[in-house]
């Protein structure tokens, strides 16, 4: 009987394990010390579905798709197979169960213990249960007669006793074993086995045949080469052959008719088999160690045996494994089952099987079975529940102590789900035919005397899945419906769900349900979600659209990232963010299983977090939940998007880049929200998606990628283009500075058309932006005026160079309406930084730009990370359009006015017609800059023209500034000017227009200097175009447009 030993492979911690096979062959099933039970298609599995059945498995049997366990909780459990779902508890005991056994039909099982009790129940009926005594110690193992008549048990007492069932009485007793007082102390773990004539008993290192009826003592099985106690046997599907395992690790197999040796093998390192199991065709045994190993015997058949003839002709060929329906001469037709040959009544349907639902959970806790388990852990604190002899109790813990004490609740109702939050604690309870399902909060943070409130929910309701928000509770039920209450118990909002809920997650103002929306198939889950906004502006965000899982796999945890993102993981271990910026679409930021380094091993999360981008979770070694005790320790896990080719430099760079901007998209929805925002966070983010984008910009510069260059410009903000340009022309692209001029000129007059748009759109913040951008004006200022003095003494500029001028002057338009960004100041050494947003030139050192030009080249990324400024953010293209939404936030953030280059480039390029709107408000808006900078006076040889005129802002301001202060005698300078802003624009259009031309008619005489001033100046640019100086100094003096009002003003000083 040749077979082939396959390598053993892990399978559960140290300890004693127990394996079967289901009816069909097709799964292996393991249980072991850890309190799993796993599943496995075949040796080669390397992700086993696992089943947590309690603190240790002892034993398991499995028919009928009812997998029955004995387990450390005194109890012997029923799940459903292959799903693994509970199906209740069979049967106690008073310590716990040590081996569980079907019948041959499955309809009884038989289970001893270590208080000398043997209990046979029904399957059907676990009432219907049969008592067997007579044991002096605890109960090695048991097995029923073929027939289901007898029942047969072997003890640590040293005896092995026949019991007739029905009858509840010993038929006989042998006192063929060894004494012990426990089964840990026994020397043999004694697992009898009985075929439909013989009783296989082993003892020491033989096997004993008893006679079924007579009980007379067969014959003995024994091998020469077995030295140590046979612990297990087994008998063949055919009856023919008989296993044995021992405690040395020898696998030995007997033809019981020849009571030869047809196999032996020894375990690879010696260890102890302590389970073994025949496949339902005879052709591979499966088994276990005492180190948790499971190993497969493959190959098995009778052809070497002496009694191969016989078995032929009786059962045909042992090893029938997959192929048992295959038409085989030596076997016969005697193994086809008559069903296989019969022809089907009706059509068969072969298409795909429906998925068995999810059942509902609780994100954040371990199975509702266990005697000790974790009801919640999350970034709050952790809830653990206790439910054994000695106690039934939850206790509260919180990782901050300030938020409150550790709690210590009775738990008396019974509660199964828990959720824990900065304000409450919320626990429920299934109901019972008595008891109706009960809601209970412990509301911690009242400041009322009275913190607890319970609801009563309708008869039949049972609670399904709960969580708790920002002022608020929700608890979905079995009747689909969702019930919303007020953290001090207010009934509020009833809805009913489209399907099953399976789990909540609740975060500040938001709901985040998902629920069945269907029926899966081939074992997809048809998943929904919803989200649901509170607060001022009630809405649903997310209308019931599908949930993405990976293939064949189930939700395993949902809930949000510290800065309320939406986000869930699947079984699979994928991490999926939700991407506002993409019209609420799940991005992918994270596969656990990468980090995992055995493949049963999982990790279980609790917490997640954008800022810094960790996930926190709990690894576990060879199952999916913790356990309570010890504490287990939080490990951090990195973010990593699934991009193609990250091991490359170019791949990398990408994956950083748009991880970032995909995990700080949440800065954006807390300003819209009405939250105040880290500013300095936001913009070293966008200072890094910059430093990224430029980095890939001179990779493929490198890579002579030049229209890849113009894609990655496209997603810059235009001081780095302004950068792009200038590395561009250093490196000799001229093509590639042209193309990005242009595509900088495109940017610039889109900034330009939606700019009055958005101050139209804006006009509540208006007042706050201008404020906040009184904060960089006079850093602004001198550094324009320093521009100012380069651009006049520039006079040898080359073709490249006069691009970079050109783009210089348009960079500062480059501001979002969000990001206030001063630039950067010179370096200390006098080397120009790359990121400073002036012209080329080397500024107040003196230095000529080109001198050094060779040198920066080398060095255009050197001072990225030095610099202090603050970059612009993103354009829309890269998921980030740094526009606000209409509602006020509380710390707004301002635009930059234009500055005096940027308009001098935009009146060289731009269509002159410039809108009125926006006119008018960039009028107010240099009337504001004027009274908040309050400029120097003007030296006495100032001329005429720098004298700037009033604007009808400005006029209306000195007649009604008494009135203001009259009605506001507190308000300093500044909200003086807001409020008179807010005044002036509710006046009706033509009032507004009145006292502008008011103001005209008084500066109109100015207004005709300065027209012959620049008349005279222009005739003289014509007659000497040659002068680069006269033609700078045209640009100047030559303000067409409004934006040129506001840049000339920035200028007005000396």
């Amino acid at each position: 009987m040749p077979c082939e030993r396959k390598p053993m492979r892990y399978g559960h911690s140290e300890g004693h394990t127990d394996v079967c096979f289901d009816d069909t062959g097709k799964y292996i099933v393991t249980c072991g010390s850890d309190g799993d039970v796993r599943i496995w298609e075949s040796l080669d599995d390397d992700d086993p579905k696992s089943i947590n059945v309690g603190e240790k498995a002892y034993s398991l049997a499995l028919k009928n798709g009812k997998l029955v366990t004995a387990a450390s909780n005194n109890t012997v459990q029923i799940h459903t197979f292959p799903e693994g779902d509970p199906d209740g508890i069979l049967t106690r005991f008073t310590t716990n169960a040590t081996h569980v056994t079907y019948n041959s039909s499955g309809s009884r099982v038989a289970a001893g213990s270590s208080d000398f009790m043997v209990k046979v129940v029904e399957m059907s009926d676990s009432s219907q249960q049969k008592t067997l005594r007579g044991h002096s110690a605890p109960v090695l193992s048991v097995t029923f007669d073929p027939k289901d008549e007898f029942l047969a048990s072997a003890s640590c007492d040293g005896s092995v006793a026949v019991w007739k069932i029905e009858e509840q009485t010993q038929v006989t007793s042998w006192p063929l074993l060894q004494k012990s007082n426990d089964v840990i102390n026994a020397k043999s773990l004694c697992r009898l086995a009985w075929q439909p004539k013989l009783l296989a008993v082993p003892v020491e290192t033989t096997v004993q045949l008893y006679q079924r009826d007579s009980w007379a003592h067969v014959s003995t099985l024994s091998d020469d080469l077995g030295t140590q106690a046979i612990n297990v046997v087994a008998w063949s599907p055919c009856g023919k052959f008989l296993a044995a395992g021992s405690i040395g690790g020898l696998l030995t197999v007997w033809d019981v008719e020849s009571k030869l040796c047809v196999e032996r093998q020894t375990h690879e390192k010696g260890y102890t088999v302590c389970g073994l199991a025949w496949h339902p065709s005879g052709g591979q045994i499966a088994y276990t160690d005492t180190e948790g190993c499971l190993g497969v015997l493959d190959g098995l058949s009778s052809s070497s045996s002496s009694s191969s003839t016989a078995a032929a002709k009786n059962t045909g060929s042992l090893k029938q494994g997959l192929d048992k329906f295959v038409d085989d001469d030596d076997a016969g037709s005697a193994i086809v089952p008559p069903a296989a040959v019969a022809a089907p009544l009706r059509p068969v349907y072969d298409g795909p099987m429906p998925t068995p639902p999810q059942k509902a959970f609780q994100p954040g806790s371990t199975p509702a079975h266990l005697m000790h388990r974790f009801m919640m852990w999350n970034s709050v604190g952790i809830v653990r529940g206790y439910n054994d002899d000695q106690d039934n109790a939850i206790d509260v813990e919180f990782h901050d102590t300030a938020v409150h004490h550790a709690m210590h609740l009775t738990n008396s109702l019974g509660h199964t789900v828990a959720d824990l939050s900065q304000e409450a604690v919320l626990l429920a309870c299934p109901g019972t035919d008595e008891l109706a399902s009960k809601l209970q909060c412990l509301h911690f943070s009242s400041w009322d005397t009275n913190k607890e409130w319970m609801v009563d929910l309708p008869k039949g309701e049972d609670v399904r899945a709960l969580c708790l928000g920002q002022g608020w509770a929700a608890a979905a039920t079995s009747a689909l419906m969702l019930r919303l209450f007020s953290i001090g118990g207010v009934q509020r909002e009833l809805f009913s769900l489209p399907g099953p809920v399976v789990c909540m997650a609740g975060h500040g103002e938001q709901l985040l349900i998902v629920y069945h929306r269907g029926t899966g198939f081939d074992g997809e889950q048809a998943l929904g979600v919803q989200l649901l906004q509170f607060g001022h502006k009630r809405r649903q965000v997310i209308h019931g659209e599908p949930l993405p899982l990976s293939r064949k796999s189930h939700l395993s945890w949902l809930g949000f990232t510290a800065e309320g993102t939406p986000c869930f993981i699947d079984s699979e271990g994928v991490v999926r963010l939700l991407n506002r910026s993409l019209g609420n679409m799940w991005t992918p930021v994270c596969n656990t299983r990468d980090n995992c380094k055995g493949k049963s091993d999982h990790y279980w999360v609790v917490g997640v977090h954008e800022n810094p981008q960790q996930l926190r979770c709990i690894p576990c070694k060879g199952s999916r939940y913790p356990p309570t005790l010890p504490r287990p320790a939080v490990a951090v896990l990195p973010f990593k998007l699934p991009l193609c080719q990250t091991t490359t430099e170019k791949g990398q760079m990408e994956e950083q880049y748009w991880r970032s901007v995909l995990l700080h998209n949440h800065y954006g929805f807390l300003s819209s929200s009405g939250y105040e925002i880290d500013e300095e966070g936001q913009s070293q983010a966008q200072k890094e998606q910059q430093e990224l984008l430029m980095k890939m910009f001179a990779l493929s510069c490198k890579l002579e990628r030049e229209f890849r260059c113009v894609e990655l410009a496209e997603l810059m903000t235009q001081n780095v283009v302004t950068l792009a340009i200038r590395y561009a022309s250093r490196s000799r692209r001229m093509a590639l500075a042209q193309r990005l001029s242009d595509l900088a000129l495109e940017k610039a007059n889109q900034l330009q058309g939606e700019e009055p748009q958005d101050e139209e759109e804006e006009e509540p913040l208006h007042s706050s932006e201008m404020g906040a951008d009184r904060q960089h004006s006079s850093h602004r200022q001198a550094q324009e005026e320093e521009v100012d003095e380069e651009e006049g003494q520039d006079e040898h500029m080359d073709e490249g160079d006069v691009a970079e001028s050109k783009r210089q002057g348009k960079s500062r338009e480059s501001l979002s309406i969000s990001s206030p960004t001063p630039p950067i100041s010179l370096s200390k050494e006098g080397r120009v930084n790359p990121f400073k947003v002036i012209s080329i030139e080397c500024g107040s050192s003196g230095r000529p730009g080109l001198a050094g030009g060779q040198h920066r080249v080398t060095n255009v990324l050197d001072s990225m990370m030095s610099s202090s400024r603050k970059p612009t953010a993103l354009l829309s293209s890269s998921g980030s359009t740094g526009k606000l939404n209409k509602t006020p936030v509380l710390k707004p953030l301002a635009p930059r006015p234009k500055t005096k280059t940027q308009s001098t480039l935009l009146h060289m390029n731009a269509p002159k017609a410039a809108n009125k709107k926006a006119a008018e408000e960039r009028e107010l808006a240099v009337c504001s800059l004027k009274q908040t900078e309050a400029p120097p006076p003007a030296s006495p040889a100032e001329n005429v023209e720098n004298k700037k005129p009033k604007t009808g802002f400005q006029l209306w301001l000195e007649e009604n500034r008494r009135i203001i202060l009259a009605d506001n005698p507190d308000l300093e300078e500044t909200d003086v000017i807001k409020e008179a802003m807010g005044r002036f624009r509710t006046l009706s259009a033509d009032d507004r227009l009145s006292w502008t031309e008011r103001a005209k008619g008084q500066s109109g005489d100015v207004a005709d200097m300065k027209k012959r001033k620049r008349g005279e100046e222009e005739s003289r640019g014509d007659e000497n175009g040659q002068s680069d100086a006269d033609e700078t100094s045209a640009k100047k003096k030559k303000p067409l447009d409004t934006s040129a009002k506001l840049s000339a003003f920035a200028f007005n000083k000396n």
